[in-house]
């Protein structure tokens, strides 16, 4: 969620990589959906929030997510686990899961650390999968990410961008062979 995100700055270059290769890109903050915490008491008090609602629409529309995602405590953060349950959420007249299942997922994290918020991806991929995403094999975790972007955002290590690259490709590759 912050402005200076590194993993803003990975999925830039990811975005980079995806659009000249033909992918209509959506880029989606949290932030400006202004979730409040799933709360099941609000859920069927007031229905969906208005965010919760279009992060299920724009989820429902796109047949892939590229996900960059900091590690939080070896997990993912509770923001977007906290969206992940928003967009689970039953949807009139759309079969369950809608938001998740059949579509195709890349994941992606940038980390000042040493492992690239690798811990992150693990269970990212978990509650993706079990959701019904289908999670390509290629990720990416980008290591001491603070000191890995040159002014311009561009990852500074070729085998870094190459590894991002793969997972594009990969993520573009299965989508477009799934996509019916």
């Amino acid at each position: 969620m912050r402005s200076g995100s590194l993993n803003k700055k990975l999925l830039r270059v990811a975005i980079g990589l995806a659009e000249p290769q033909g992918a209509q890109v959506t880029v989606l903050e949290l932030r400006e959906l202004a979730l409040p915490l799933y709360d099941g008491d609000l859920e069927q008090r007031e229905d969906l929030p208005e965010g919760a609602r279009r992060l299920q629409q724009l989820m429902i529309f796109h047949d892939a997510f590229l996900i960059a995602s900091p590690e939080y405590n070896s997990s993912i953060s509770g923001v977007l686990k906290n969206a992940v349950d928003w967009a689970s959420r039953p949807v009139p007249e759309q079969p369950p899961l809608a938001a998740f299942k059949g579509k195709i997922a890349g994941l992606l994290s940038a980390s000042p650390g040493a492992y690239g918020g690798l811990r992150g991806l693990a269970p990212l991929r978990a509650i993706l999968e079990n959701l019904g995403t289908i999670v390509v094999p290629n990720q990416a975790a980008v290591a001491r990410a603070n000191e890995a972007f040159d002014d311009s955002g561009a990852l500074r290590d070729p085998r870094q961008n190459a590894l991002v690259a793969s997972v594009v490709e990969q993520l573009l590759r299965v989508a477009s062979r799934l996509k019916i």
